[in-house]
């Protein structure tokens, strides 16, 4: 029999699917009901797509045989289907939350408020990453008149990070927060006293920003913020969203400019 490549490489990229639930199956030591109904919707549509192909049972084990054979002859299509895969499922637990992660907490916004193109940036003020990313959102920023940062404070990293998260959303309710985001990490590492010294430095109300922050508003914030973490994968800082596309770790500005491009145009 004689198939186009095309067909092949349809039915390579349907084969990683399946792999991709297999894995999600046995790989992580068993699968939950979602994952079990995923991996038979993706079963269902290699099927569907072998029926349309024109393709009965009888051929089944001949396009087996083919498919094995185009892996090992190009296994680089492998990786390349699992990240469009796995970019598939990003995006489409990005999509019902994406509207609610890019309305800031009251004035934790870097950049132009008004801008057209957002950037959400989960961070923690004790991650190392984050702080090695500052130059790269400012360059960002000075690059990009149109572009809004939005800032979720993620404090997952060590104790000191959620009085540091509150007090940065207390400055933003000031109006001061891009000034003690700044400080915060140009100074030392979270604690009592770089908190204080962070706040003195963007000129914050110490007084007020202390009776704020623990306010259930500033509360609730984190927790949504960890929700917004746990339903996007997101387990470290910082992490990124951005017309539609999550990236994590510090990716660097390069990166991230491309996908500002990118939303920019979309």
């Amino acid at each position: 029999m004689r198939f186009s490549p095309f067909l092949a490489l349809a039915l390579v990229i349907g084969a990683a699917g399946a792999a991709g639930g297999w894995w999600a199956m046995h790989g992580r030591g068993g699968a939950g009901q979602g994952e079990e109904q995923q991996a038979a919707a993706t079963d269902a549509k290699l099927e569907s797509q072998l029926a349309d192909a024109g393709i009965d049972a009888r051929k089944r084990g001949a396009i087996e045989a083919l498919v094995r054979s185009y892996i090992l002859e190009h296994p680089e299509v492998l990786p390349e289907a699992m990240e469009k895969l796995q970019n598939r499922e990003t995006e489409a637990r990005l999509a019902p939350v994406r509207g609610a992660i890019e309305t800031p907490f009251p004035g934790a916004i870097l950049g132009n408020p008004q801008g057209k193109v957002t950037l959400v940036e989960f961070t923690d003020f004790s991650c190392t990453y984050c702080r090695s990313s500052v130059a790269d959102v400012e360059a960002l920023v000075k690059d990009n008149p149109d572009l809004r940062v939005v800032v979720r404070e993620l404090p997952i990293i060590a104790p000191e990070s959620e009085p540091a998260a509150r007090m940065g959303l207390a400055a933003a309710a000031q109006g001061k927060y891009a000034a003690f985001h700044k400080a915060m990490f140009s100074g030392e590492r979270p604690s009592s006293t770089s908190i204080a010294a962070a706040a003195n430095a963007a000129g914050v109300d110490s007084n007020a920003a202390t009776a704020f922050a623990q306010q259930p508003g500033v509360h609730q914030e984190l927790e949504r913020n960890l929700g917004f973490a746990r339903q996007l994968g997101i387990n470290g800082t910082p992490a990124w969203s951005v017309g539609g596309k999550l990236m994590t770790g510090a990716v660097g500005r390069e990166a991230l400019q491309a996908a500002v491009d990118a939303a920019r145009k979309g």
